[in-house]
């Protein structure tokens, strides 16, 4: 059995004490916007907490870091709640995508002004810089996420991530608070024949500071790294696919200008008049995954083409594996096109499958994030071969291929504007396609 990650359990645990009261605050009234604003000015009270510790407080006194990191924990859960209002409210929208966003960024850069201030009001100046790149470590987590994505690149790896942020600052000023009253907040630690002390109260704090300045950095370093390979193998098939092509080209201009030559000025005009058409749909100029016999169907989205590609799965004996009959994949062509498995989360929130055996051979197939539309494995009448069924229409047909809008949103909630399902009729042998708002 595969090995769920830890910080995958944490956060569906999370979410289940959370969901209801996140209900609670739909019924209430509060959108997602509303939500994102709180724990924008719940982040300004941290800031608060510390600046009032740096100007008030003394270097002893450590309640005022424990208190903001008690806060920092709260604000930090509206983070979360946003995102779950959207997804159970069913009001995701692309400016609320970009506000969540914007505001995350700020909040992060108001809570470390307040960190700074307070370190640097109490003299822990090496400490104040830490805590300064640990702040440019954090942004550059999420631009380079962001402008990876925004070349069509994914780009989430890595560690220290702003709910690790949050957890770390939290917990570490919570429990430098709690010491700070029971061990007093100037204890300090000395090694025999070393002069000053190596450790003290405030280390609880500012030694997780140092250690996030390290890793922030380093997981942004590393972004650019994986995004800089993905992006090279993209020029180089873009590159590949523009030298190829420049010879036919080169070979229909040619063409063209004797079939014009001979057909004189109208066959020119009704040439014109052919090539003004209307804009041709993202789909349709998408690559489409060939040469597998196990292929079942495909998915596409307007993020990139990346492509979800879905087969039989077979066991080691060579027959079809019963318990989970569908292999789902990338083919990550901005990439070079090469083969990827799913991700856990992407597995298990996203584009995984249940299957559900409905008889000898047939099954009953849906995505986990969508129930709506039931697909069914089961052999063709026609030539005995597994294929995946759909209706279309109001038609079975062959499914063929998925396509999806997405405008905006984000990967728990995105804003679909449509999806389309594509089949074929085996009967008629005819195309069917529909669109539809999920």
């Amino acid at each position: 059995m595969e090995k769920v990650p830890l910080r995958i359990k944490l956060q569906k645990a999370i979410y289940v004490v959370i969901d209801p009261f996140v209900k609670g605050l739909i019924k209430l009234g509060l959108t997602p916007n509303m939500v994102t604003m709180i724990g924008f000015v719940l982040n300004i009270g941290v800031a608060v907490i510390f600046i009032e510790g740096g100007e008030r407080g003394n270097r002893g006194d450590l309640s005022y870091v424990g208190w903001a990191g008690a806060l920092v924990l709260f604000a930090g859960l509206f983070d979360m709640l946003d995102g779950q209002v959207a997804r159970l409210g069913k009001m995701s929208s692309s400016f609320g995508a970009m506000f969540d966003s914007v505001l995350d960024r700020y909040s992060e850069l108001i809570m470390f002004l307040g960190i700074c201030y307070y370190l640097i009001a109490h003299h822990y100046f090496f400490s104040s810089l830490f805590a300064f790149v640990a702040m440019i470590g954090s942004m550059m987590v999420s631009y380079t996420r962001a402008r990876a994505e925004g070349l069509g690149i994914e780009c989430k790896d890595g560690l220290m991530q702003r709910p690790e942020r949050i957890v770390l600052i939290g917990v570490s000023a919570i429990a430098c608070g709690i010491a700070g009253e029971y061990i007093g907040g100037d204890w300090k630690w000395y090694i025999s024949g070393v002069k000053f002390h190596v450790l003290e109260t405030m280390s609880i704090f500012t030694l997780p500071l140092t250690l996030m300045a390290v890793l922030t950095n380093i997981t942004a370093i590393n972004r650019l790294r994986s995004s800089k390979q993905a992006q090279d193998a993209k020029d180089a098939l873009a590159k590949a696919s523009k030298t190829s092509v420049l010879p036919l080209i080169i070979g229909g201009l040619l063409f063209a200008g004797i079939f014009s030559y001979k057909n004189g000025y109208a066959q020119q005009n009704a040439l014109s008049a052919n090539n003004r058409r209307v804009a041709i749909e993202p789909q349709d100029t998408f690559p489409i995954p060939r040469g597998n016999n196990k292929q079942l169907f495909y998915l596409q989205r307007t993020a990139n083409t990346n492509t979800i590609v879905c087969e039989l799965k077979y066991n080691n004996n060579g027959e079809l594996d019963v318990d989970d009959p569908v292999h789902v994949f990338w083919i990550r062509y901005p990439e070079g096109g090469h083969k990827k498995e799913l991700s856990y989360i992407q597995r298990i929130f996203a584009y995984g499958i249940k299957s559900q055996a409905q008889g000898k051979d047939s099954y009953k197939l849906h995505f986990v994030s969508y129930k709506k539309r039931p697909l069914y494995l089961m052999r063709s009448p026609k030539d005995n071969q597994f294929k995946v069924y759909a209706t279309i229409n109001n038609q079975q047909a062959v499914l063929s291929r998925i396509f999806i809008k997405v405008d905006g949103g984000t990967f728990w909630s995105p804003n679909v504007v449509y999806m389309e399902m594509k089949g074929v009729d085996e009967q008629t042998g005819k195309e069917i396609m529909q669109r539809f708002k999920p």
